[in-house]
């Protein structure tokens, strides 16, 4: 079993009687986006240490809660290992750590958190910011880290006057714990550890930015990521819902299917792939958000571009009087359907197509005059996804 270990015991600098784990980040508060982590990472439980409970900190507490896990309020080490599995893998992220998906990742991934023994992410003494631990041996503490819960009891058989979060640390480097050092990538995405509001908001721009920049795919890294960069920053800033965002894509990608099927078919599957990466935006904005329309947009982000292939290849059929082209459309369309079913989100090869992928092809061929060339070589493109897919699942068994 995998647990989170998160904390909320330390004011934020420059706002008195807040907690820094209750300050705003990406729409939710901090509390809530390390949660987020920790639950795509495997966690079915987090546990959460608490110098005082504000309302602030507990309405982050529900909502954590909305996302089908426990979460377990605790004011001390002997409260936590009260609340963990004796055999359960704990996943610790240090009050006020801003960090991604990536360096939880380097803990959990690969099933480590259920089987490695105690990690702590690591820096070079020289590189530690401010609110590193210092663990010896020229290293810090990076501000995550992987735990056996029976450290917590260790920590909980010692006087309760330590700081429950330092003295952890301190407790498993003695074990001693495996190093994991922090790769320079992730520290440029905007990891590090911020007890105040400006620091955070900072280090947050860089966080989202890498939030929709960790894609696999061809076109969701070097197409969709970068248009999402830059309009997920003010988007969040402003407060605006991912419903909201996902509603005005959707308009947009209606209108061009529309002027597909109006005979304007360049311009409208242009609109339809704008329609696309938006959808995929609201999805990512609804997640932080805890929006209940996310999944939703995400399919809808996947379907729109099959509707705007299918529509082409009707479109095509009608002109030219045969079949061909609503066949090849048809075909694209199922394998890549095929496709997506059969791809491992973490084992995408950069390489493998993607309904924004295959939209990107045939637009590109319209744009050129060559509507029919541009649906086959999509066609042949998914069903070599496919293949692949397949294969990989095969060599997995």
């Amino acid at each position: 079993m995998i647990a989170g270990l998160l904390f909320a015991t330390h004011d934020a600098e420059d706002r008195p009687a807040t907690l820094t784990a209750t300050l705003p980040f990406g729409g939710v508060t901090l509390i809530e986006y390390q949660a987020r982590l920790l639950i795509a990472a495997g966690a079915a439980q987090i546990v959460v240490v608490v110098s005082r409970l504000t309302p602030e900190l507990l309405g982050a507490i529900s909502r954590i809660g909305r996302r089908g896990v426990a979460v377990d309020p605790v004011r001390s080490a002997a409260e936590a290992a009260e609340r963990l599995h004796p055999l359960a893998r704990v996943l610790m992220l240090a009050d006020g750590l801003v960090t991604s998906q990536a360096a939880v990742a380097l803990l959990a991934g690969d099933g480590l958190a259920a089987e490695g023994g105690d990690a702590l992410l690591v820096v070079d003494e020289d590189d530690a910011a401010h609110g590193y631990e210092r663990v010896g041996g020229g290293l810090a503490w990076a501000g995550a880290a992987r735990l056996d819960a029976a450290r917590i009891g260790e920590v909980a058989a010692l006087p309760r006057d330590y700081d429950f979060q330092a003295t952890l640390i301190r407790v498993a480097a003695q074990t001693p714990a495996q190093v994991i050092a922090l790769p320079r990538s992730v520290m440029r995405a905007g990891h590090g550890i911020e007890q105040g509001a400006l620091g955070l908001d900072r280090r947050g721009r860089a966080a989202l930015t890498a939030t929709v920049s960790d894609r696999r795919g061809w076109f969701d890294r070097y197409v969709a990521a970068p248009a999402m960069r830059l309009a997920l920053p003010p988007l969040v800033a402003r407060r605006i819902g991912g419903a909201v965002v996902g509603a005005t894509a959707g308009a947009i990608g209606v209108v061009g299917l529309g002027a597909v099927g109006l005979g304007f078919v360049a311009t409208g599957l242009l609109l339809a792939l704008v329609g696309s990466i938006g959808l995929a935006l609201g999805a990512t904005i609804g997640d932080l958000r805890d929006e209940a329309s996310a999944p939703a947009m995400r399919i809808a982000a996947g379907v729109l571009p099959a509707l705007a292939a299918l529509l082409l290849g009707f479109h095509q059929s009608a002109v030219s009087g045969d079949g061909a082209a609503r066949v090849i459309a048809l075909a694209l369309v199922i394998a890549g359907a095929l496709a997506e079913r059969a791809i491992r989100p973490a084992r995408r090869w950069l390489a493998w197509g993607s309904p924004g992928g295959y939209l990107l092809i045939v637009a590109l061929a319209t744009l050129l005059g060559l509507p029919r060339v541009g649906l086959a070589l999509a066609a042949l493109y998914a069903a070599a996804t496919l293949a692949g897919a397949i294969e990989d699942l095969r060599t997995k068994a």
